[in-house]
């Protein structure tokens, strides 16, 4: 059974995310850390312990990450996620709390209590794991597998024109992951970037999908419908995933890009289960830190050009037996993991 470790800033692809590893029964998910980015890290937090009192996993432990970035101030996207972080959804006040440890602390936890077994995930700023690498340099040699969705690579950036928002939030942080990684041995990091995640898009059509397969149909979503039009799904969980979602289909309906969403995270919570998923390329992967209009860009030496060993394996497309395009595969597993799930937690 995969052990899993999230690093999270809920965030609306990132509760799809924690869905999909809470709906897979051959998870063993230790432990959440929350970090700021989407919203504050004490927003996070509480997202994360609403989201697991719904789900009926308050067993998880949630840790409270990092305030700010390493060296720069804070930033956040309410104006894509939401005030709360959860677009529309609304959650009843966790009555769980925290763990007793930091994020930075909980991840060397999780390594040390499975050496060799863990997968970490990270869908956040990498803060929490920077800080926990400081601490513990020999962190990469316990990881069976980390998964990170951060960077572009030979692709346009989303919240810079080169750089991917994670990375963004704190490029300082994202640089000591990669050197961190690149001068160990071991499994390469996984890293899902904007090259192949801005193709998996959400559509109402598969949110409608997933809520027929939940047993609870609802209310097909339009950019006709008047903003902010809650979900009429009587399944609980459906319901929070499609009031979350439609901030979502709006924020990027404004954007120019349809109504429509890219859901990065859940793609590399796929990706981190099951790396069969994908194809990957080798690469050395380092963080501009200083470019006035290129700080953030993750640049990828594919040539080996910098005579560097390589730190990542960069998700660039789906693998050659599938008979389907990737986003289509995804959302296939993504629905046959969550809609059972979503029933269970109603009956």
């Amino acid at each position: 059974m995969p052990t899993v470790f999230a690093d999270v800033d809920t965030g609306v692809d990132d509760a799809f995310a924690l869905a999909y590893l809470l709906a897979s029964p051959d998870v063993d998910l230790v432990g959440i850390a929350s970090t700021a980015g989407n919203t504050g890290v004490q927003q996070v937090c509480r997202n994360n312990l609403a989201l697991l009192e719904l789900c009926g996993a308050t067993g998880i432990p949630v840790s409270v990450g990092s305030a700010l970035p390493l060296s720069i101030p804070l930033r956040t996207a309410e104006d894509t996620h939401g005030p709360t972080g959860l677009g529309y959804a609304e959650l009843p006040a966790p009555t769980t709390q925290p763990s007793g440890f930091d994020a930075a602390e909980a991840w060397i936890s999780a390594a040390h209590a499975h050496p060799g077994e863990l997968i970490g995930l990270a869908t956040g700023p990498m803060t929490n794991l920077a800080l926990a690498l400081r601490a513990d340099p020999e962190l990469p040699r316990l990881l069976r597998r980390l998964v990170i969705m951060g960077g572009s690579f030979e692709y346009r950036g989303n919240t810079t024109p080169v750089s991917e928002w994670n990375i963004a939030v704190d490029p300082e942080a994202a640089a000591e992951v990669f050197a961190a990684f690149g001068a160990q041995s071991g499994a390469l990091p996984l890293v899902c970037g904007l090259n192949v995640t801005e193709s998996i898009m959400a559509t109402p059509q598969i949110l409608a999908r997933l809520a027929d397969a939940a047993g609870s149909p609802t209310t097909e979503m339009s950019p006709q419908d008047v903003r902010g039009t809650r979900s009429t799904a009587t399944n609980p969980l459906i319901r929070v995933l499609e009031d979350a979602m439609r901030f979502y289909f709006e924020f990027h309906f404004d954007q120019g890009e349809g109504y429509l969403a890219h859901l990065h995270d859940p793609f590399a919570a796929a990706v981190a289960l099951d790396p069969s998923l994908v194809r990957t390329r080798s690469a050395t992967v380092d963080v501009e830190l200083h470019g006035t209009l290129t700080r953030g860009m993750t640049v990828a030496d594919f040539g080996a050009h910098w005579n560097r060993p390589p730190n990542a394996a960069i998700v660039v497309g789906g693998t050659p037996q599938q008979s389907a395009p990737l986003a289509d595969v995804f959302f296939e597993r993504y629905i046959a993991r969550v809609a059972p799930f979503a029933r269970r937690l109603a009956s």
